[in-house]
């Protein structure tokens, strides 16, 4: 048994490097689908169809180009494999199309990874 999350992961218990805590995840989530909102009104009328793929294209291009999204990188977040690393092309992809769905978002195991990091192979993690 852990006695932290992401210690199976070989993550520190504290500081950077170790797992993105709720209230970070959440105000960046929220500051994502803000700005997507924001856009979606200016040149959809807010639209929720389009609000969503906004966000989803916003996830798609920014994790594996600066390591994770606006949000992320405000709450000072990024992601990573499981196992450190750059996350790839494919893997955001994966993880976004299961963020979107939300109930894979909403699953957690013990290191604090919901279902579609768990998925994509992907960890978010302090920077």
């Amino acid at each position: 048994m852990s006695s932290y999350p992401g210690e199976r992961l070989g993550l520190p218990e504290s500081g950077p490097g170790s797992v993105g805590r709720l209230g970070r995840r959440i105000a960046a989530i929220a500051i994502d689908w803000a700005c997507a909102m924001v856009v979606s009104l200016a040149f959809f009328h807010y639209d929720g169809f389009a609000t969503l793929t906004i966000f989803a294209i916003v996830q798609i291009v920014f994790i594996p180009t600066i390591g994770g999204s606006p949000g992320h990188r405000i709450m000072r977040m990024r992601v990573q494999l499981a196992h450190g690393g750059w996350a790839g092309l494919w893997r955001p992809i994966v993880r976004t199309a299961l963020l979107c769905i939300v109930i894979p978002a909403v699953i957690w195991d013990a290191d604090h990874r919901g279902l579609h990091d768990k998925i994509a192979g992907t960890v978010l993690v302090r920077s």
